[in-house]
């Protein structure tokens, strides 16, 4: 592996021993459809079913409120697109904010297309949502709201409680990514006022493709995806077992062991971010200071380039991001660092860096001097 440092935790993690244990025999001995009759198509439902069980009791839902998708794309698109057409004949208007990932944002523009209208809230410099700003955008035609739990590029975690407690109060559906933020900070369905809330799997320490959608049992949605009768007629498919199982172990782990790795984190946050501070000069952090995800530290580096940055980085072993992996190859400044007003001058030279469970100060210590070395020669170049 050529990461000798990986802080690009927010694009994916790896996957846990123990999570490859568990999926181990739904691959090879355990590898029955979970919609046949026979005995081992069942034990292959009683797995799935189990992971539902598990899943819930972690997020503090009823087993019934939990349905299996393919990720937190999938999720986001068939809350938004469903929804809206499900509510069409009492309004065609949806509410999200600038920041939201592009499953979301993309999915309104879809909409738009066929003749919704969207209101897109600006965001205040840390790339806050208030519940002011919800209120005060909604109208009598207004069917959805779509705001993300923590951002996936800059970190910060929105007020989902207060915006959802107002929506309640009107009776106004409420959705949340929360794709960043299951299994790194602490959720509880049964309190936070979500109708639906997405998630994927492959973001704490689960295998890829799978991913679920909290759907709150007095909400329905149409299917998704047409065919068989899986997870309860709502989506079509052949089960992936492994993969369900998979993440059910995964968010096991993370929730147990929460207490004692979101601190460490947190600190070791803050002080990745004090060396950058206090050590590069003309650079800002991106995001809140601290209300934002645990492991997340966005930096905006004035007259560097990211994508060269990045290069040099990743010849010293070290892998981190521009932003959202979602948009790597692009050379455009992130929509969401145009939408907190970073300075040009600084945009382009945008860097994220993640951690996660594995990493340590040694590991930090190491890459601030990296980037200290990188930026000093990039801009020197440019002179």
């Amino acid at each position: 592996m050529s990461c000798r440092i990986y802080l690009d935790h927010a694009a994916t993690t790896e996957m846990l021993p123990q999570v490859k244990e568990a999926m181990e025999p739904y691959l090879l001995e355990e590898f029955g459809n979970a919609s046949t009759a026979y005995g081992m198509g069942q034990e292959a439902k009683t797995a799935i079913e189990h992971a539902r069980e598990r899943i819930a009791e972690i997020m503090d839902a009823e087993p019934e409120e939990i349905y299996f998708t393919s990720g937190g794309s999938e999720s986001d698109n068939w809350v938004i697109k469903n929804v809206a057409g499900e509510k069409k004949s009492q309004g065609k208007h949806l509410i999200t904010s600038k920041i939201e990932h592009h499953a979301v944002l993309r999915s309104c523009e879809y909409l738009e297309e066929l003749g919704y209208e969207v209101t897109y809230l600006d965001v205040d410099g840390y790339g806050m949502v208030s519940a002011e700003q919800v209120l005060s955008a909604l109208r009598k035609d207004t069917t959805l709201v779509s705001i993300m739990t923590g951002n996936n590029e800059i970190g910060t975690i929105e007020p989902i409680g207060q915006i959802g407690e107002a929506l309640r109060k009107r009776g106004i559906a409420f959705h949340t990514d929360a794709v960043q933020a299951v299994g790194q900070i602490p959720l509880s369905l049964r309190r936070l006022p979500v109708d639906y809330l997405s998630a994927s799997a492959h973001k704490f320490h689960g295998p890829k493709g799978v991913g679920f959608l909290y759907m709150r049992r007095d909400k329905a949605l149409h299917s998704f995806i047409h065919g068989g009768s899986q997870e309860k007629g709502k989506r079509a498919g052949t089960e992936n077992v492994a993969g369900i199982v998979g993440m059910a172990e995964a968010l096991a782990i993370s929730a147990k062991e929460m207490y004692l790795v979101r601190p460490r984190l947190i600190r070791l946050r803050n002080y990745f971010v004090e060396r950058l501070m206090h050590e590069i000069p003309q650079i800002r952090l991106n995001g809140h200071p601290y209300k934002r995800l645990p492991g997340n530290v966005s930096v905006s580096i004035r007259g560097v380039d990211a994508t060269s940055l990045l290069v040099l980085l990743e010849e010293d072993g070290i892998c981190a991001s521009a932003g959202s992996a979602c948009n790597t190859g692009q050379t455009r400044i992130s929509h969401v660092i145009s939408a907190i007003g970073v300075p040009e001058e600084y945009a382009a030279g945008t860097v994220r860096f993640t951690m996660g469970r594995q990493t340590d100060k040694r590991q930090i210590d190491e890459t601030v001097e990296s980037v200290k070395r990188c930026v000093r020669l990039l801009r020197k170049q440019s002179l």
